[in-house]
């Protein structure tokens, strides 16, 4: 299933509550904010997560759905609410109070890429800011909401993993001793939007495959996992980072020669997550 706003890959049949979600790896540029942006069609690709849909794209064959943005975070935030609204971007809109994100210029209509540099030369209006709204981040949360919805409704549970890529300067404070960094990162928003025995199963399919794993540093989470943790529901959110030099190449934004070993090994974590989700019984008959 697609549409403008996301492109939404279903099991057949679905076996887990387990929901894989990709908000920032949309590249369909549209043709308007390439020419009203003051960056070149690379440049403004700076902070896209990109190539994370194509990392994760196993899991419908292990029976759990992937959500992939169609449209790229500097259109439009799929990890914002929609009422961070930036006034210095958008006319028309009243300052929020103290949201470091928007006063950074990455509210819901990012100003900016990576680095701060700017997107456009000037303002945007309120009209086409709520239009954006209207027609991609709406449509992409309310399927989000539904796959969650059925999660709950067919297996009593629902545990949402939503899957980003951080440049590896994000992680140069975070070296041992021993010089090593983590390459994944669990934010569950210090507790707070996932049950700390799901995150340790989580943690434990990723570190099961090689991977060096934090927790909620220097990335907690943000909207879509504080929005969508709701514990009281049995309803888990867990955002997951995934060190981008580790299968691509930052500055080309192209993957390396590492790619498909990332890549096959996340199968391998995205096959362990899925049985996290499973009914009990069903694992019992494997």
């Amino acid at each position: 299933m697609s549409s403008q706003a996301y492109m939404l890959d279903r099991p057949d049949p679905c076996t887990s509550s387990v929901v894989f979600a990709s908000p920032h790896s949309g590249n369909a540029y549209p043709d308007a904010l390439l020419r009203r942006s003051i960056l070149n069609a690379h440049a403004i690709r700076s902070s896209e997560d990109a190539f994370v849909d194509r990392l994760f794209d196993a899991a419908p064959k292990f029976g759990a759905p992937l959500l992939r943005a169609g449209v790229p975070r500097a259109f439009v935030d799929y990890n914002r609410s929609a009422d961070e609204l930036d006034p210095a971007l958008i006319t028309g809109v009243r300052g929020i109070g103290n949201n470091p994100r928007v006063a950074s210029g990455l509210g819901v209509i990012p100003r900016v890429v990576s680095n701060g540099r700017a997107i456009y030369r000037g303002k945007i209006g309120l009209d086409e800011a709520e239009s954006r709204l209207e027609t991609y981040w709406r449509p992409y949360h309310k399927t989000l909401q539904s796959l969650l919805n059925d999660a709950l409704a067919n297996f009593c549970q629902a545990i949402l993993l939503d899957c980003h890529s951080m440049p590896r300067e994000a992680l140069d404070s975070l070296r041992d001793k021993s010089g090593t960094r983590p390459e994944i990162v669990l934010g569950d928003r210090f507790g707070t939007s996932a049950s700390g025995e799901i995150v340790e199963q989580v943690e434990a399919a990723f570190a099961a495959a090689g991977f060096v794993v934090a927790r909620n540093a220097p990335f907690a989470g943000a909207y879509v996992t504080q929005h969508y943790g709701r514990l009281g529901r049995n309803q888990h959110a867990i955002q997951i980072e995934i060190d981008r030099s580790i299968y691509m190449d930052e500055q080309l934004i192209e993957p390396h020669g590492g790619f498909d070993e990332v890549r096959e090994r996340l199968s391998r974590v995205i096959s362990d997550v899925v049985a996290i989700g499973r009914p009990s019984q069903q694992l019992a008959a494997e």
